[in-house]
């Protein structure tokens, strides 16, 4: 019974990088500062484990397993060639970065989809009568489908396009999801308490990140979720719009969200 339990949890990763936040969690890793032998470790030992139970094993768990390998290659046996570029220059890239960036934006698409499943149950909840013989008659509709929430974020993040500079290490995020709860019910305010959904992600000073999208739409989600605004279109197939509740008394620094980073 135990190694049929133990069979599903193995089958359970969504993919390699699922498999990597699990030990990182698990082992409670700072992810930006992965110790890459360890993790490398506790990775083939899973993988190894799929074998044991005859699970096939997808080849991204194994292109992962070589990205572990190389990483950790790199960082026991640096480049020589490095040293000879340039003595001042001691700014080397951390090979860990490139898969620290996918283990993030990873880790905020999970958090995303965890709120748009809760959502999406709540409005399952619901019951709707059913429609009476009226004239048919394009309406605005009265909420819109978390499917075409998501769907806007897509477009907004395929037409981002980033230009960011290689740099040495990778830094920590500026921006929680707090701050842009309190930046995102700021700039409503200023637009009278009504805002077109497309120009929350464009309202900004500097060049924006993917990583810095992703915690906007989650404050999005988040003050949807307490109802602190609604979201909206004014006809089908139209622009969505998001709007404060005025019926929702909230101070905004009163808003708490359960954010676990590491």
């Amino acid at each position: 019974m135990q190694q049929e339990q133990y069979k599903v949890h193995l089958e359970s990763f969504e993919g390699p990088l699922d498999l990597l936040l699990h030990l990182i969690e698990k082992n409670r890793i700072d992810i930006y500062d992965i110790p890459i032998a360890l993790l490398t470790e506790q990775y083939m030992d899973y993988l190894a484990k799929f074998k044991e139970f005859n699970i096939e094993v997808a080849s991204e768990f194994l292109v992962m397993a070589a990205t572990l390998l190389q990483i950790k290659s790199k960082i026991l046996l640096p480049d020589t060639k490095v040293e000879e570029v340039n003595e001042d220059d001691t700014d080397e890239v951390d090979p860990r970065k490139e898969l620290v960036e996918r283990l993030l934006e990873y880790r905020r698409y999970k958090e995303v989809s965890s709120i748009l499943g809760e959502m999406a149950d709540e409005a399952g909840k619901r019951f709707f009568r059913e429609a009476s013989n009226l004239p048919t008659k394009h309406l605005p509709p009265k909420g819109l489908d978390v499917k075409l929430l998501w769907q806007a974020f897509q477009n907004v993040l395929e037409s981002q396009i980033e230009n960011e500079p290689l740099v040495a290490n990778v830094a920590r995020e500026k921006y929680t999801i707090e701050d842009k709860i309190i930046s995102l019910l700021a700039l409503l305010k200023q637009h009278g308490g009504n805002i077109c959904f497309n120009t929350v992600f464009q309202y900004s000073e500097h060049k924006v990140s993917k990583s810095e999208l992703i915690t906007t739409f989650l404050a999005m989600l988040e003050l949807i979720k307490i109802k602190r605004i609604t979201v909206y279109q004014t006809s089908i197939f139209s622009p969505i719009y998001l709007k404060i509740n005025d019926e929702v008394e909230s101070s905004d620094n009163d808003i708490i969200v359960d954010n676990t980073e590491t």
